[in-house]
């Protein structure tokens, strides 16, 4: 039997999830979490066999959730569950130390395909994401700006998207003010924005946000 972790902050959506797994003979959820701290928390003080994670909880989540999850539990699958389709974010979260993506969108089907597929030590995308996969590796000069970013830099980007100050990034990511600063500048660069504001408005306009959650951000 598959153990399964659900982090989810909307709760409809974790019961939603847990009806889907029901129909399911060899999985099981063993647990909810509604943030990221509290995910924690429970693989501290338990086994499962698969996290499967929502990449956009407010507080600690996306990126620095994933990587902090790794640190915790190394060996821990992480299946993603994300409402956001655009290849980048499938690469980054896979980069990171996830092992697989699954969109929200996608077939219910595909998730519990992508839990088997995991516990048993393997990788997942949801047929969405593969097809935009194969779609780049096709056309690699095609590729948006922010394709170019590393995952520090991505999750760097995310943050300051989210509204949060270079400062606090620091303290989040255990980084120096100065490090983050920099990363930002090189964010800022590759993207071609001159502002924080800016680079809102290339998240929104690419789909990397969605516009009314946005964060409003100081030029």
């Amino acid at each position: 039997m598959i153990e399964v972790l659900i982090a989810d902050d909307h709760t409809m959506f974790r019961e939603g999830l847990r009806q889907i797994l029901s129909d399911e003979p060899d999985i099981v959820v063993g647990d909810e979490a509604i943030d990221g701290d509290d995910a924690l928390r429970k693989i501290r003080s338990r086994h499962f066999d698969v996290l499967v994670l929502d990449m956009s909880m407010p507080g600690r989540g996306g990126i620095e959730l994933i990587a902090q999850v790794r640190r915790v539990r190394p060996q821990l699958p992480i299946l993603v569950l994300s409402m956001h389709a655009q290849r980048q974010y499938a690469v980054q979260a896979i980069k990171a130390g996830a092992s697989g993506y699954v969109t929200k969108t996608s077939p219910s089907g595909q998730l519990a395909d992508g839990i088997r597929k995991v516990a048993r030590g393997g990788s997942f995308v949801s047929e969405e994401i593969a097809a935009k996969l194969a779609q780049h590796l096709q056309h690699p000069e095609a590729a948006a700006p922010h394709s170019l970013l590393s995952a520090r830099e991505f999750q760097v980007f995310q943050m300051l998207v989210a509204g949060r100050k270079v400062s606090e990034i620091a303290r989040t990511l255990s980084l120096s003010v100065k490090t983050v600063s920099t990363h930002k500048t090189k964010v800022m660069d590759k993207l071609g924005a001159s502002s924080t504001a800016a680079l809102v408005y290339y998240a929104v306009n690419h789909r990397l946000v969605d516009a009314g959650g946005a964060a409003e951000a100081d030029a």
